[in-house]
Protein backbone atom coordinates (compact mmCIF):
# COMPACT_ATOMS: atom_id res chain seq x y z
CA UNK A 1 0.00 0.00 0.00
CA UNK A 2 2.84 1.98 0.12
CA UNK A 3 4.21 4.58 -2.93
CA UNK A 4 6.03 2.33 -5.89
CA UNK A 5 8.85 3.50 -7.12
CA UNK A 6 7.06 4.65 -10.52
CA UNK A 7 4.73 6.97 -8.60
CA UNK A 8 7.74 8.38 -7.08
CA UNK A 9 9.33 8.65 -10.40
CA UNK A 10 6.27 10.36 -11.60
CA UNK A 11 6.52 12.76 -8.78
CA UNK A 12 9.67 13.71 -9.66
CA UNK A 13 9.37 14.76 -13.60
CA UNK A 14 6.25 16.33 -12.34
CA UNK A 15 8.30 18.67 -9.42
CA UNK A 16 11.23 18.94 -12.44
CA UNK A 17 8.76 20.04 -15.40
CA UNK A 18 7.20 22.79 -12.76
CA UNK A 19 10.38 23.77 -11.01
CA UNK A 20 12.77 23.42 -13.94
CA UNK A 21 16.72 22.23 -13.06
CA UNK A 22 18.25 25.14 -12.05
CA UNK A 23 15.81 26.30 -9.30
CA UNK A 24 15.93 22.70 -8.16
CA UNK A 25 19.68 22.50 -8.18
CA UNK A 26 19.72 26.00 -6.54
CA UNK A 27 17.42 24.98 -4.15
CA UNK A 28 19.46 21.65 -3.02
CA UNK A 29 22.50 23.98 -2.30
CA UNK A 30 20.49 26.41 -0.42
CA UNK A 31 19.29 23.20 2.14
CA UNK A 32 22.77 21.89 2.05
CA UNK A 33 24.34 25.11 3.28
CA UNK A 34 21.42 25.21 5.72
CA UNK A 35 22.29 21.75 7.13
CA UNK A 36 25.69 22.48 6.83
CA UNK A 37 25.64 25.87 8.95
CA UNK A 38 23.11 23.55 11.85
CA UNK A 39 25.72 21.29 12.13
CA UNK A 40 28.57 23.86 12.68
CA UNK A 41 26.34 25.45 15.33
CA UNK A 42 26.07 22.16 16.87
CA UNK A 43 29.54 21.36 17.37
CA UNK A 44 30.70 24.86 18.31
CA UNK A 45 27.73 24.39 20.92
CA UNK A 46 29.06 20.74 22.41
CA UNK A 47 32.55 22.73 22.43
CA UNK A 48 31.79 25.36 24.68
CA UNK A 49 29.96 23.24 26.91
CA UNK A 50 32.86 21.33 27.12
CA UNK A 51 35.15 24.35 27.54
CA UNK A 52 32.93 25.30 30.38
CA UNK A 53 32.99 21.79 31.55
CA UNK A 54 36.46 21.77 31.63
CA UNK A 55 36.85 25.17 33.73
CA UNK A 56 34.79 24.11 36.05
CA UNK A 57 36.44 21.09 37.25
CA UNK A 58 39.94 23.33 37.00
CA UNK A 59 37.78 25.90 39.25
CA UNK A 60 36.95 23.29 41.79
CA UNK A 61 40.15 21.25 42.16
CA UNK A 62 42.03 24.91 42.60
CA UNK A 63 39.54 25.62 45.52
CA UNK A 64 40.23 22.19 46.91
CA UNK A 65 37.09 20.63 45.91
CA UNK A 66 37.27 17.36 43.54
CA UNK A 67 34.37 14.97 43.66
CA UNK A 68 35.03 12.41 41.87
CA UNK A 69 32.04 10.06 42.63
CA UNK A 70 29.38 10.08 40.34
CA UNK A 71 26.09 11.31 41.74
CA UNK A 72 23.68 7.84 40.80
CA UNK A 73 26.87 5.77 43.18
CA UNK A 74 25.67 8.63 45.93
CA UNK A 75 22.13 7.45 45.13
CA UNK A 76 23.07 3.78 45.22
CA UNK A 77 24.59 4.26 48.28
CA UNK A 78 21.77 5.96 50.47
CA UNK A 79 19.36 3.17 48.73
CA UNK A 80 21.95 0.39 49.99
CA UNK A 81 22.19 1.97 53.74
CA UNK A 82 18.53 2.35 54.04
CA UNK A 83 17.99 -0.84 53.10
CA UNK A 84 20.47 -1.90 55.71
CA UNK A 85 18.46 0.36 57.95
CA UNK A 86 21.25 2.43 58.80
CA UNK A 87 19.33 5.38 57.94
Amino acid sequence: MGISIWQLLIVLLIVLVVFGAKRLRSLAGDLGAAVKGFREAIKEDNDSKSVDQQQRLEQSSSDGIIDTKPEHEDMNSKSTAREKGSI
